[in-house]
């Protein structure tokens, strides 16, 4: 099984099992080693199921401004959190990769695997919600064709992406590439860097 298989069978798997409880306060059951990859994929797809049903309530016309408010509070969290989980799986590869010798033509890729494996995990939810917008039977035929036709681009992205994934894998296990991690840094929940929250302090 290639990595993108993995990344692939787990991110449905999170994402059907969220739906199991259709509920963003539910407590997933993860069945994976805590700290291994395959719960890193886990934990990450789960957070970008909650969140996805975040944004939905938020857009929600008749929802308080109050109500509003904390959800937008915890969309900040859980993006904190998305980052973090993304940049513990680069931390896996630097690891894995740490002894290879880079070839003297290495070039660097302009996203790192793990930022690549996030999208991955986001397709994951799109095509879980175009297939059930598909299965539709309060919706009309041009919604039905139109919504057909976008899950076969996201199919076919899917695809795409998961062999991109596999190709970079490969060439930084062969030292055709090499990685770098930036990490995110994120000004806007830092208390230090952020000038509404440092001003506030005052």
């Amino acid at each position: 099984m290639t990595f993108s298989e993995t990344c692939n069978k787990i991110f449905i798997q999170s994402t059907e099992h969220y739906h199991e409880f259709d509920n963003v306060d539910a407590t997933p059951e993860n069945p994976y080693k805590e700290e291994t990859i395959e719960d890193l994929l886990f934990r990450k797809n789960w957070i970008d199921a909650v969140q996805w049903h975040l944004e939905d309530i938020i857009r929600d016309p008749e929802i308080q401004p109050d109500e509003a408010l904390k959800i937008k509070r915890r969309i900040d969290s859980s993006n904190q959190d998305r980052t973090d989980l993304v940049e513990s799986i680069d931390d896996f590869f630097l690891a894995k990769y740490k002894d290879v010798k880079i070839a003297s033509d290495a070039t660097i890729n302009t996203e790192s695997p793990a930022w690549a494996i996030d999208r991955l995990s986001i397709l994951a939810l799109k095509i879980y919600h175009m297939e059930q917008e598909v299965k539709r039977v309060d919706a009309s035929p041009k919604h039905l064709e139109q919504c057909n036709l976008k899950l076969s681009v996201l199919l076919q992205q899917r695809e795409d992406l998961s062999t991109a994934i596999d190709q970079l894998i490969g060439d930084i296990e062969a030292g055709k590439k090499y990685m770098k991690t930036y990490k995110q840094m994120k000004m806007y929940n830092d208390p230090a860097l952020n000038p509404i929250l440092y001003k506030n302090k005052k």
